[in-house]
């Protein structure tokens, strides 16, 4: 079935609750861990990447966390999941994810084609779907 994985998962739900914060706070790894009952060490992974992507910022010191680096109508789902996965792939087939040759029946497959359309589909909501869309 198609499915994103859970570090996109937590990671669109950090972000999204980085942009529901009011006047640019700082949100800790551990307010939205125990908030959303999200492992804190898988969490804090997935912060270091959006971090990574800049996407988000950290911000030192007793008030420290992280903010968003742009606002919210200005980040694609895709700009989450392409900073999470190394090799970001939301598939419908397994041979989408995996070399030709592990398929047996490639040459003769006929939903290939139109599952693919579907998949281009899928990609292309969230190459344009932004942040501001999943905020409400």
């Amino acid at each position: 079935m198609l499915q994103i994985s859970k570090k996109v998962e937590y990671g669109l739900i950090a972000i999204r609750h980085m942009a529901l914060q009011t006047g640019g706070c700082c949100t800790t790894a551990k307010e939205i861990s125990d908030r959303y009952q999200i492992p804190f060490t898988l969490l804090a992974k997935v912060m270091q990447s959006l971090s990574r992507s800049g996407l988000i910022i950290p911000r030192q010191g007793v008030y420290g966390g992280y903010i968003l680096t742009k606002s919210p109508a200005n980040i694609k789902i895709s700009d989450v999941i392409n900073a999470i996965e190394r090799v970001p792939q939301v598939a419908l087939m397994q041979c989408e994810t995996e070399t030709e040759d592990s398929c047996t029946i490639s040459h003769h497959c006929t939903i290939k084609s139109p599952l693919l359309k579907i998949q281009q589909t899928i990609n292309n909501a969230f190459q344009t779907m932004t942040l501001q869309e999943i905020l409400y």
